[in-house]
């Protein structure tokens, strides 16, 4: 019994003695990294244990990784104007969806494959596809250009949709994205605010000086960007976000609900307003009657007509507020004569002709930023698309974009088909209630993607794929009406 203690004793010192060393070297391996990088240092110490946390919950809980990708999209673009470490953060993003996916193909058993089974994943398989074989378009500018920007265009889209699919089981679910989605909707509004009323960080003005003022200071006024990539993007998803909110307070029934999203509404409306995003009042003004026409009830209709009339009239006939820039700038969307528009209009004719010998683009990577980087004197790199459709047309010729165009409908059409079924109604309303205000702002954002090239930003793009996966599957509502349907039928307890 004495020698067992004894070995014990001997073991447990050996135990202290190692752990007692590892620790010296991580003391003083941080005391370094510290003392060398000082701040920057600091920050990727504490950074490391989180990283290694999203890494196992990616691997091991990798619909809590889709919960936290979700969370990345929102800030990935505005982080570096933060951040005393450089870093590709954009990438880090890819590195988050492989983790993901690889996460899946271990933990295969728990999910239901078959859920893939899908139109939506089928034909984004083939616009992915697609955007592959344009690695052998003649006019593609160069490889970098393409890896960069296929992602946007389609590698994204394609790993949301597997996720998607595979991950999003339940309501809850849905209910869990939804509420992301607000409140980092609110939080990206009020720091719009403060960059507004109080003044802009460090950073970014540093981020405007390098050449963003061009676009984002207009007659003295600041186009507030919040912590997105650019004001078109955050006025497009400020947009959508009011669009969601409008819809709940239109067909909540509890009163403090209903309350909430109006408070919600109006905090995001006017961070709309102070992005100075023109094109983006198009997400409301085309979400709105696409949900009057689906509602079909009178009531409702007739307050649609009477908020998105107003609105309308406001802007378009009238004067009123013309004292605010947010108003006036809002205002100038409905102009047809305006300077910017006609521009726009200017460069597609000039692109009619480029292209038309061209019926598969000029490669993916030949127009918008990644062709500026790559391609600074072509032509296409010269000529702003200004437009996702153009971008598309740009990079992918007449029949890529007659290919993304008619997926993008199709998809708006099965997910009118799905969300408008009769046992949706009856079994699962507040569950049509989210997917018909998904719907509108998916019309919304295709209306308004004419006018900037949201579709391909952050956290736009991400908001979109998990929306094409929800109106175009069925499991979700179908797992959620037998449910409910149980509940009906199960006989009550006396």
């Amino acid at each position: 019994m004495n020698g067992y203690v004894q070995q014990l004793k001997i073991s447990v010192d050996r135990q202290t003695v190692l752990f007692a060393f590892l620790g010296a070297l991580v003391a003083l391996g941080t005391g370094l990294i510290i003392a060398e990088r000082e701040l920057k240092g600091a920050v990727i110490i504490l950074l490391i244990p989180m990283a290694l946390a999203v890494v196992f919950l990616c691997l091991y809980r990798p619909k809590l990784g889709l919960f936290i990708y979700l969370q990345y999209a929102f800030i990935v673009n505005g982080i570096q104007r933060f951040s005393p470490v450089v870093a590709p953060y954009g990438l880090l993003a890819d590195g988050l969806l492989l983790l993901l996916l690889i996460g899946v193909v271990i933990n295969y058993k728990q999910f239901d494959w078959k859920n893939l089974h899908n139109p939506a994943f089928y034909l984004i398989l083939f616009w992915t596809l697609y955007t592959f074989l344009q690695l052998f378009n003649t006019e593609l500018p160069v490889l970098g250009a393409w890896f960069f920007a296929v992602r946007a265009e389609s590698l994204y889209w394609f790993q949301l949709t597997i996720l998607g699919l595979v991950l999003i089981r339940t309501k809850k679910d849905i209910d869990t994205i939804f509420t992301i989605w607000l409140i980092w909707s609110v939080v990206a509004a009020i720091w719009a605010f403060r960059q507004r009323y109080i003044g802009l960080t460090a950073g970014e003005q540093q981020w405007l000086d390098a050449g963003a003022s061009v676009t984002h200071v207009l007659f003295g006024q600041l186009r507030c960007f919040s912590f997105y990539s650019d004001a078109g993007q955050f006025g497009a998803e400020m947009a959508y976000a009011t669009l969601l909110c409008i819809i709940r307070v239109l067909d909540e029934r509890v009163l403090r609900v209903k309350l909430l999203y109006l408070g919600i509404g109006l905090i995001v409306f006017w961070g709309f307003a102070v992005s100075g995003t023109r094109g983006a009042l198009f997400v409301i003004l085309a979400g709105l009657p696409v949900y009057i026409i689906l509602r079909r009830n009178f009531a409702i209709l007739i307050i649609g007509i009477l908020i998105g009339g107003s609105l309308f009239g406001m802007l378009k006939y009238t004067s009123i507020g013309s004292s605010l820039y947010e108003i006036e700038r809002m205002r100038t969307a409905l102009d047809p004569e305006n300077d910017s528009f006609q521009v726009r209009l200017d460069n597609q004719k000039k692109l009619v002709d480029y292209l038309a010998t061209r019926p598969f683009g000029g490669g993916i990577g030949s127009s918008g930023d990644w062709a500026r980087r790559f391609t600074p004197n072509s032509f296409l790199a010269a000529t702003p698309p200004d437009s996702w459709y153009v971008k598309i047309w740009i990079e992918n010729g007449i029949v890529g974009l007659v290919i993304h165009l008619g997926m993008l409908l199709f998809f708006l059409a099965l997910g009118i088909y799905n969300t408008t079924r009769p046992e949706l109604a009856t079994y699962a309303p507040d569950l049509k209630l989210l997917l018909l205000s998904l719907i509108c702002g998916y019309a919304g954002i295709l209306v308004a993607c004419y006018g900037n090239p949201i579709f391909g930003q952050f956290p736009t793009n991400s908001i979109m794929s998990i929306t094409i996966v929800l109106l175009c599957s069925t499991h979700v509502s179908r797992a959620y009406i037998e449910q409910e349907k149980k509940q009906v039928l199960q006989p009550q307890v006396v």
